[in-house]
């Protein structure tokens, strides 16, 4: 990247700006920022570069201060350390609508993050991608986690036939199935329960669909509506069976029967990038078994070539 001092005038002079309101919102919030010449060197290149990292940052100075700190911004997370920090987070959450705030507030501070490692050539396109989706199944797991609970409080737990309890499977599709999300992407999710039945625990059951349908709508909510900082990930019901008009969550039972009976060929190549990602993942690896069959067909026919061929042209 060239000097600074190479740049158009009119890069220089909107860098010169943002460096102008980071300075205020420093002097305003009295958050002094890390000495570090590596810091000094780095933030106007990324800030030049990045309008969303340089408005994070001067709206919430003490969020730069933190991640230079921390070290975050020179070293990605371990494995399983975002589910781990989010965990921690959304330890006391109060509600639902203080739930949404906390996610959002989580998701701009690695998205910063992530951004600030691309723009400097810490991470490579496939790093950059795997931190992304790793964010996006952090939060669906833990905004999961945290709504199961409660849901489970007020209407029981559902329950399979030998006592043991169920919960949701989320899957993923599309870019976050095979962990390649981008900045912009939305996520392409179907969910399922592992088998029909009744609640247990609480003065009045319900059945199984109504409480996990019930679970996906708020899921859906608090990933996917915008709030005062955007929403978390835009969400994408679309690929789930019978598309708009089917049901939010279907039993495994009723999901393999709709495949085998009704599924078409863009469905199979669909969830040919189909992952677990959030929820009960053993049971979703169980599910991804038993629609093996459909997925990936013991024999070809010219039908599966036209087909194809035809989407090629679409």
């Amino acid at each position: 990247m060239p000097a600074i001092e190479l740049w158009p005038d009119i890069l220089k002079a909107d860098l010169e700006t943002k460096r102008e309101r980071l300075r205020q919102a420093l002097d305003e919030s009295g958050v002094p920022l890390p000495a570090d010449r590596d810091l000094e060197d780095q933030l106007p290149r990324v800030f030049a570069f990045s309008d969303f990292v340089a408005d994070s940052c001067i709206r919430d100075p003490l969020l730069l201060s933190q991640l230079w700190s921390s070290g975050d911004l020179r070293q990605p997370p371990a494995s399983g350390a975002l589910r781990e920090q989010l965990k921690s987070v959304l330890q006391d959450t109060n509600d639902i609508r203080d739930l949404a705030a906390r996610l959002r507030r989580f998701r701009r501070r690695e998205l910063v993050r992530i951004a600030w490692r691309d723009l400097m050539g810490s991470a490579d396109l496939a790093a950059t991608t795997s931190d992304l989706s790793d964010l996006a199944e952090a939060c669906l797991d833990q905004a999961l986690g945290w709504l199961y609970g409660r849901q489970c409080a007020e209407q029981g737990t559902p329950t399979a036939a030998d006592g043991t309890p169920m919960g949701l499977v989320v899957l993923a599709l599309g870019k976050l199935g095979a962990r390649e999300l981008n900045f912009s992407s939305d996520i392409d999710l179907i969910f399922a329960f592992p088998g029909e039945g009744e609640t247990r625990g609480a003065d009045r059951s319900v059945e199984h669909g109504e409480f996990f349908s019930r679970l996906c709508r708020q899921l859906i909510h608090v990933i996917g509506h915008p709030g005062g900082e955007g929403f978390v990930f835009r969400v994408d019901l679309r690929l789930r069976p019978f598309g708009d008009n089917g049901p939010l969550a279907l039993s495994f039972d009723a999901m393999e029967r709709y495949y085998q009976e009704q599924g078409r060929d863009w469905e199979r190549y669909a969830w040919i990038k189909a992952r677990a990602v959030a929820g009960d993942e053993h049971a979703g690896q169980a599910l991804l078994k038993r629609l093996h069959p459909f997925v990936y067909r013991r024999y070809l026919d010219f039908g599966a070539f036209e087909s194809l061929r035809a989407m090629k042209h679409m």
